[in-house]
């Protein structure tokens, strides 16, 4: 697994403490100042650097959902590995969720330089005191589910996560950047899987369009609800470079027309692109039925939790086991 850090070359120790925020010298309220200045010019924070706590919270907090979010998304997918239709697909959907599972593994990590133990991340993703993103609270029915959720709901995320390449937090801009490559994969291959099907029988045509009928509304609150930029604290903070209204209209104005091109409908009548507004118009999503489901309340929430629960149980053994045998050597 390729180290974060050897993605991008990044300040040494010497020059990183040049920065005036590193300065011990310094006020609190002149280093805080400073330190926004630095963030505002597009300037990175690396682990070892001086930093506000709301910074560091708000770095952690973001990051641990998104690692959650890796954890658990393999869930959906992991049901159909045995029920892939051939072999091929079979070891593409493997390929798939062991990186995921990746993509988990090296976030968790950025995450725990920020102070909190990985063990104490997972304890509490367990307990449901952390949350992970609405689409993986959600059934698969039918093998269509597997392509809609690799081209569609992967893509929506990674509009996200290349905005996330720009990201203020050094470790976590430099580990997007790998996440991405491997994404930008996994998008052609729920993209194969569509337009095979879309080339198939009728019946399969029909799987295609009911799966993404189903989709569709969690994948327009995917982003979340419009806010203020002016009020969005990990804007202020430049930890993500764009806001979610933004991020939504990135993704209609790419996808939309590759849908429709594969003669697929979308369930909103009220979807259209504004030429007054340069804006994509459609129906407003249902706000308190995000709510309800990334605080635990979706159709799979407690299934998939329980899951995780009794996997981590069982694993137990393992971890003690390589833990004490470091702790001896």
């Amino acid at each position: 697994m390729t180290d974060p850090a050897a993605l991008e070359p990044i300040l040494p120790e010497s020059e990183r403490a040049t920065t005036t925020f590193n300065d011990p010298g310094l006020t609190h309220s002149e280093r805080y100042d400073a330190f926004v200045a630095h963030v505002h010019v597009g300037g990175k924070v690396e682990p070892r650097d001086w930093m506000p706590d709301e910074y560091r919270q708000g770095v952690l907090r973001f990051v641990e959902m998104h690692a959650n979010s890796e954890l658990m998304g393999v869930l959906p997918e992991r049901e159909w590995i045995l029920r892939a239709p051939t072999l091929k697909r079979k070891l593409a959907l493997t390929a798939k969720v062991q990186d995921e599972v990746g993509h988990a593994q090296l976030l968790y990590r950025v995450a725990e330089d920020l102070g909190k133990p990985r063990e104490q991340m997972l304890e509490d993703l367990l307990a449901g005191k952390t949350k992970f993103h609405n689409v993986f609270h959600y059934p698969t029915k039918t093998w269509a589910d597997v392509g809609i959720i690799a081209w569609l709901v992967d893509a929506a995320a990674i509009v996200a996560q290349q905005a996330l390449r720009d990201s203020s937090y050094g470790p976590y801009a430099r580990t997007m950047k790998k996440i991405c490559w491997e994404e930008s994969v996994h998008i052609m291959h729920g993209r194969d899987v569509v337009v095979t099907m879309m080339n198939g029988t009728q019946n399969q045509r029909d799987m295609v369009q009911e799966a993404l009928d189903r989709w569709w509304g969690p994948l327009m609150q995917m982003h979340g609800p419009r806010s203020d930029p002016a009020k969005d604290r990990d804007l202020f903070w430049r930890i993500k470079a764009k806001s979610s209204e933004e991020l939504r209209q990135e993704f209609l104005g790419i996808y939309v027309p590759r849908i429709w091109e594969l003669g697929l409908t979308l369930p909103d009548p009220e979807l259209h692109y504004d030429e007054a507004s340069g804006k994509w118009l459609y129906t407003e999503p249902d706000w308190s039925e995000l709510k309800a489901v990334v605080t635990g309340h979706g159709p799979k929430s407690q299934e998939r939790l329980e899951f995780r629960r009794l996997n981590y149980e069982e694993t137990r053994w393992v971890r003690e086991t390589v833990l004490a045998t470091r702790a001896a050597a």
